[in-house]
């Protein structure tokens, strides 16, 4: 049987173990494409949304010649903008929601 030090230090290496996980997927990126191309997401490891690349198929698939790059520039930054900002209010209403059922105490790793 385990006394309570060796439980201990166990937790300890798993919480390191996790934070270093969780860490390393906040680095990594995940690349997804759709459109045979046309369309690249980018997310972390964490499933945050990081970018987004548009060709000019995508816009116009019939004559992809006719779409200027400041356009998809402009299509791909309003794309990113709503959905960092789709994110943050999911994360912002999540973290109301459980603070509501913890009463205000904050448990690690919930939010």
């Amino acid at each position: 049987m385990m006394n309570m030090m060796q439980v201990m230090q166990k937790a300890q290496k798993m919480q390191k173990k996790f934070k270093e996980t969780q860490e390393e997927l906040e680095k990594s990126t995940i690349t997804a494409t759709a459109g045979n191309g046309a369309v690249t997401a980018v997310v972390s490891g964490q499933g945050k949304f990081s970018s987004i690349k548009l060709k000019p198929e995508a816009i116009n698939p019939s004559n992809p010649q006719s779409v200027d790059a400041d356009t998809i520039e402009m299509l791909e930054d309003l794309i990113t903008q709503a959905f960092k900002e789709a994110t943050t209010n999911a994360n912002n209403q999540m973290e109301t929601k459980m603070k509501a059922i913890t009463g205000g105490i904050s448990i690690p790793g919930l939010f």
